[in-house]
């Protein structure tokens, strides 16, 4: 039975200092709009989404999934029918942790255009850390175009063949993505904040390796480093933050994909068709 949209918001947004416990977020990511898949974590159904208006069983994000097992691969390939899995991660993450070979998923990794760059914690001390996030991602939504223009012929081209995107955590590269799609469906800025803070639960599972690849990631020496705890938060502010960059910059996510990745207006009627009915 799906939680609430309520109590998913008011648990997504319990302050990050503070561990979920395993009663708390149990029962949350094994309903919808999570789909448990065992060995993944942060899984879940863009199309169940409170609000979303994309269709259910198509298109799906998650965390790692390099440490699947039989059980979740068949899920992966059974009960969510997935044809093709997206890899957003650095070439030395891959190398770390490699995508599983599943018979019958197609796995996708196109390297981006340069290195992601270590967040710079000095950029997120101010107020809740937007100006740090939007800088942070408006480079990723940059550098990543490629993978970004892949996803979305996919959209186009391939309706009937569910797919999977992710990243390490699921959190960011994936959250900017997902958020594209769901804007490109014509979700409501509240759904897209809703599906992005839900990261919050979706890695408490793994917090303490998140947190530890949060630290490497941007060389703090600690969790008291200023910056680092409103980065590792995710508050609907620097969403918001990192969207007034975009129609700033591009002029929107519509304008974006047409001017950046190269899509016509047809494209992405067909897009917005895919993602929202069969």
């Amino acid at each position: 039975m799906a939680t609430s949209k309520a109590d998913l918001v008011k648990l997504a947004e319990t302050d990050v200092k503070s561990a979920l416990q395993p009663e708390q977020y149990g029962p949350v990511v094994s309903s919808p709009p999570f789909v448990f898949v065992d060995g993944t974590f942060n899984t879940r159904d863009l199309g169940l989404v409170p609000e979303s208006p994309m269709r259910a069983n198509y298109a799906f994000r998650s965390g790692a999934v390099s440490n699947l097992t039989d059980n979740g691969k068949a899920v992966l390939t059974g009960k969510l029918g997935v044809k093709r899995i997206f890899d957003l991660r650095s070439p030395e993450e891959r190398s770390r942790m490699p995508d599983p070979v599943i018979d019958g998923v197609e796995n996708t990794w196109i390297q981006s255009s340069s290195p992601d760059s270590k967040p710079d914690l000095d950029t997120f001390i101010a107020g809740e850390g937007e100006a740090g996030y939007e800088n942070m991602y408006l480079e990723v939504i940059e550098i990543y175009s490629e993978s970004w223009k892949a996803i979305l012929e996919h959209v186009r081209d391939r309706p009937d063949d569910p797919f999977l995107v992710h990243c390490t955590a699921g959190r960011d590269r994936t959250g900017i993505f997902s958020g594209l799609l769901l804007a490109l469906a014509g979700a409501s800025e509240d759904a897209i904040v809703t599906d992005w803070q839900l990261t919050r639960i979706g890695t408490e599972p793994v917090r303490a390796m998140l947190l530890e690849f949060a630290k490497k990631g941007t060389n703090a020496s600690s969790d008291d480093q200023p910056g680092f705890y409103n980065l590792v938060s995710l508050r609907k502010s620097c969403w918001q933050a990192f969207v007034k960059g975009v129609e700033k910059k591009y002029g929107g996510f519509e304008n974006f994909v047409m001017d950046k990745l190269g899509f016509s207006q047809d494209d992405l009627a067909k897009i917005k068709k895919n993602l929202t009915s069969a």
